[in-house]
């Protein structure tokens, strides 16, 4: 890897859904790579969720799942690939293997041990139906948890053009309480979230770059789509 990757510091998730949005508008040629982070927290809802009344504006994307609080805390992921690539399967839930194996093995790196969950290890985590509105308030197959506790998110959308997966990880703790400002109704499950997440700082007592952080995972991630001998280069994946 020539350079350190840059990660996209976002005043709004909105950009981050339009750079997704655009790069499945036209047929995938070649992989890309963006890592991204928020200046201030913010809201994202599933496509099935954009009829959701809120207090603050919120964004949707185009993926289903669940709502995600953005902030300065998560680092999110932004993988697209030719609809050919080897990576993406038949199954939906095979394609996340590579994907949550990766976040895994760059929290391992960083010294916080999780699993990515195979579908047969769900059951292990109780699922709370009350929370099945927010990304983080249960498990799906190859989400990565630090015991019981989920620490990384994902999400695929795929389309005739390509696939993208995107992920978001927990540095730091999530300000649960913003929920209020954006979803009021669901404010009282801010300590439900909190205590069915957890973070890299809550895991190690102690803060963590997002630069090296992103940077680990950024070359664990490129690895997965040029696996070596690779002869092309990630088309714009660490630079803007």
């Amino acid at each position: 890897m020539s350079e350190a990757p840059r990660i996209h510091c976002l005043a709004h998730p909105l950009h981050e859904q339009a750079w997704n949005d655009l790069q499945l508008s036209r047929p995938v040629q070649r992989p890309a790579l963006r890592l991204w982070t928020y200046y201030r927290p913010g809201l994202v809802l599933g496509r099935s969720q954009s009829t959701l009344p809120t207090q603050r504006p919120a964004t949707v994307r185009a993926s289903g799942g669940g709502a995600v609080l953005t902030g300065p805390w998560m680092l999110s992921v932004s993988v697209v690939l030719p609809i050919a690539h080897a990576l993406v399967t038949n199954s939906l839930v095979e394609s996340y293997r590579w994907f949550g194996l990766a976040h895994q093995e760059t929290l391992s790196d960083v010294g916080v041990d999780a699993t990515a969950l195979p579908p047969e290890k769900l059951n292990s985590i109780p699922h709370r139906s009350e929370l099945d509105w927010a990304c983080f308030g249960n498990c799906s197959a190859w989400e990565v948890v630090a015991g019981t506790h989920k620490i990384v998110g994902l999400a695929q959308r795929r389309a005739r053009t390509g696939v993208l997966l995107t992920s978001g990880t927990l540095l730091s703790d999530p300000d649960w309480a913003c929920l209020e400002e954006y979803l009021p109704q669901r404010a009282s499950d801010a300590g439900l979230l909190a205590g069915r997440t957890t973070s890299c700082r809550r895991e190690l007592g102690r803060s963590v770059s997002m630069a090296q952080f992103a940077q680990i995972l950024a070359a664990k991630l490129l690895d997965g789509v040029f696996p070596a001998p690779a002869h092309a280069q990630p088309e714009e994946a660490l630079t803007a």
